[in-house]
């Protein structure tokens, strides 16, 4: 898959499920589950304990049908790491040019993190495809988004943390490209306890609320 490829998924599903399992198998299970509700996108980070084999093994097996990536990449040799296992997509809590730089030369789309306007301008300008606006809620939540917006229409802004499905539309609605989501659509507790259903059965409201923010994108009651 292409890096536009990439970045043209993101932007259609507009929901990243972030992945902060306790274990290889979890982050097997949470991806299998958020796909089967209409969300093909996981977000595996470094803080899941073998992660990198995660990523492998999810690229092996859901590859054709899944845009894995990793998380929490801080730095250009965890990079290369994830993208020699097959990742298709980086993501960073923090802006480090370094890593940018090594994704846009190896043409893997990232998304850099920032949050003050100086720091979103610097991840956009080195060749991040989305701006990751972290942690979003502790500084306006949806506001911030659209404060942020105004003079910067022209960057795609990816907003987590804080983020629920009481909100979702409200940040879709103030201009954000898509939504990272993290505990609130992956719950440790339903992972641990087996019941992937319930997280399958909240992607899928995910995306009905997600679209429904997009007017020409509505979906008809009943569709799910």
């Amino acid at each position: 898959m292409t890096r536009e490829e990439a970045k043209k998924i993101i932007q259609e599903v507009g929901i990243v499920p972030v992945v902060r399992a306790s274990s290889e198998a979890y982050a097997m299970a949470a991806a299998t589950a958020v796909a089967a509700g209409g969300i093909p996108i996981v977000e595996i980070t470094m803080t899941v304990p073998g992660a990198v084999a995660a990523i492998a093994q999810l690229c092996k097996t859901l590859s054709s049908d899944v845009l894995v990536g990793a998380g929490t990449v801080v730095d250009a040799e965890t990079a290369k790491r994830c993208i020699d296992a097959g990742a298709q997509f980086l993501v960073s809590p923090g802006f480090d040019y370094e890593t940018v730089r090594f994704a846009y030369e190896s043409r893997i789309l990232t998304m850099a993190g920032a949050l003050t306007p100086t720091e979103v301008i610097a991840a956009w300008k080195s060749g991040a495809d989305f701006v990751k606006i972290f942690p979003c809620s502790s500084v306006g939540g949806a506001s911030y988004i659209k404060a942020l917006k105004a003079p910067l229409p022209h960057i795609p802004l990816v907003p987590t943390g804080g983020v629920n499905l009481n909100n979702v539309g409200e940040f879709i609605r103030a201009g954000s490209s898509a939504v990272g989501v993290g505990s609130e659509l992956v719950s440790p507790a339903a992972l641990e306890s087996g019941d992937t259903s319930s997280i399958t059965d909240l992607a899928k409201r995910y995306v009905i609320a997600v679209q429904n923010a997009r007017p020409s994108q509505r979906i008809p009651a009943g569709r799910f």
